[in-house]
């Protein structure tokens, strides 16, 4: 099971320390998800080597709106293994869904955001996962975790539904904020999941980086260069 998390400079802890926390609570991997490309701060084959746990370089695309995250798509699909656009406004969620290229719609409910039949069955035939946020039922109360809790219940049963394909998380900024695989199980039990539906979202980070890496090594050399007919047949 994999988590994806915001590291430094998004976050509060860097990509090591979530690794190695991470590692400590049982998960096979992280997914580091920052709203921009953070790739320049670590080694993720260095990490997962000292720390025995997957290290999955990704983004979270945060734009003002679709016309520029569709830039942002056309400059880190080739290069990432887990390209997420955030959501939480309906422009933002309708746009994700409906694109292809992109891995996952990330919290989708926050802000002003709102998920439909429409757009749970856009994600459904684009194979866009659409992601269940455990974080602010673990980090808020009252009025905003009752606000939550409804969002989620709107959301699972259109997913469940329209048979969208989904991803779970709890978005840590901070290895003080993660939350091993037995604690989110126990979560989602809490809230209406089934223990094996949170297990399915939490393994499908992975899932969608194993695909992804394939697709990657069969069609580039090194970021930026695409592997041409020469090579295929040299």
């Amino acid at each position: 099971m994999y988590e994806a998390v915001h590291a430094t400079p998004d976050g509060r802890s860097t990509v090591a320390r979530f690794a190695r926390t991470a590692r400590e609570y049982g998960f096979g991997g992280i997914v580091v998800r920052n709203h921009g490309d953070a790739r320049a701060e670590y080694d993720p084959e260095r990490i997962a080597d000292a720390y025995g746990i997957d290290v999955v370089p990704g983004i979270e695309i945060r734009a003002e709106g679709p016309e520029r995250a569709s830039g942002y798509l056309g400059s880190y699909r080739d290069e990432l293994a887990i390209l997420a656009v955030h959501g939480g406004t309906v422009a933002m969620n309708r746009f994700a869904v409906e694109q292809e290229r992109v891995d996952v719609l990330a919290h989708p409910m926050s802000g002003e955001g709102d998920f439909n039949h429409v757009l749970a069955r856009a994600a459904a035939r684009n194979g866009v996962r659409v992601e269940f946020d455990f974080g602010p039922v673990l980090r808020t109360e009252g009025g905003r975790r009752v606000q939550a809790l409804s969002g989620m219940r709107k959301l699972r049963e259109l997913v469940e539904k329209y048979d969208a394909p989904y991803v779970v998380s709890a978005e840590p900024t901070s290895h003080l904020r993660l939350r091993g695989p037995r604690e989110l199980l126990a979560v989602g039990e809490r809230i209406g999941f089934s223990e094996e539906a949170v297990r399915r979202g939490l393994r499908e980070w992975g899932r969608l980086a194993e695909r992804n890496r394939e697709r990657l090594s069969e069609s580039f050399m090194e970021p930026g260069v695409r592997r041409g007919r020469y090579e295929e047949n040299g």
